[in-house]
């Protein structure tokens, strides 16, 4: 059924939405695996320009086209992320209708280059991994841009939990998807930046809460390619890297990198 899962998002009814960025779609599952909404049709994609191993995205477009992550509200209307073939943002009500979508290609306030990762606030403020242009971009629920957070390192995946402790997947720009023409990837940190991946928590204004990673990327606690993270309800942290996508299993063979972390919340 899933050619490429990519995100996954469990809201307050325990339903399960698994994004698929190869089949363009979003299914919404029970927690016994019964299929309850399929939203994008399976294998089509809309036209952005985009051209795997061809041409990056040239102009935003309907929904979805490699779709890449889904934040749901506990009203049961949800918010998609739509980015390796896309630079658009889309908001959807509780029964799957598009309201409206915002953003194109650029790097200009409201411009996307990969929008991959996106999260809501208690405030309703809208959270989107920017990751090609190295920052988190904030908007109102109408897709009003606010501000943006430029000092976090390729940003992939964002989790805000029950206090509005913003935790944030951050690649680095020692391994990622491997460069091809279909895509304009940040390949050097901009100015003043530490090219490490790490995970970093911040509260809503950015101000950072704690800072996870370090240089020694191998290492226990330490990241290679960090893509997606999550927090429980005891506060654990849990983090999956794309080590072998990355590029980063090859570079560091013979060793064999980890893939999935686990962190315990202190005090």
């Amino acid at each position: 059924m899933f050619p490429r899962p990519h995100g996954i998002f469990i809201d307050h009814e325990d339903r399960v939405h698994l994004v698929d960025c190869w089949d363009h779609t979003i299914r919404t599952f029970t927690t016994d695996g019964t299929l309850q909404r399929t939203m994008g049709e399976p294998g089509r994609c809309s036209d952005t320009g985009f051209v795997p191993d061809v041409s990056p995205v040239q102009y935003s477009g309907e929904p979805f086209n490699q779709v890449t992550n889904v934040a749901v509200l506990g009203d049961g209307s949800m918010y998609v992320a739509d980015g390796y073939g896309n630079a658009r943002v889309h908001r959807f009500d509780a029964e799957g209708k598009l309201e409206l979508s915002w953003g194109e290609p650029g790097s200009a306030p409201g411009q996307f280059n990969l929008p991959h990762g996106i999260a809501v606030d208690s405030a309703g403020t809208v959270y989107v991994a920017d990751r090609e242009n190295s920052r988190i971009q904030l908007f109102s629920p109408e897709g009003e841009y606010r501000t943006s957070w430029d000092f976090v390192n390729r940003p992939d995946d964002i989790f805000i939990d029950g206090q509005d402790n913003v935790h944030v997947a951050e690649l680095g720009f020692r391994s990622g998807v491997q460069a091809g023409p279909h895509f304009r990837l940040m390949t050097t940190p901009p100015h003043g930046h530490d090219p490490i991946a790490r995970v970093g928590i911040y509260d809503p204004d950015g101000v950072v809460q704690c800072r996870i990673g370090g240089e020694e990327e191998v290492l226990p606690g330490n990241f290679i390619a960090p893509h997606g993270l999550w927090v429980d309800s005891r506060g654990d942290l849990y983090v999956g890297e794309v080590t072998v996508a990355s590029g980063a299993a090859a570079r560091l063979a013979p060793f064999t990198a980890q893939c999935f972390q686990k962190f315990v919340r202190s005090g």
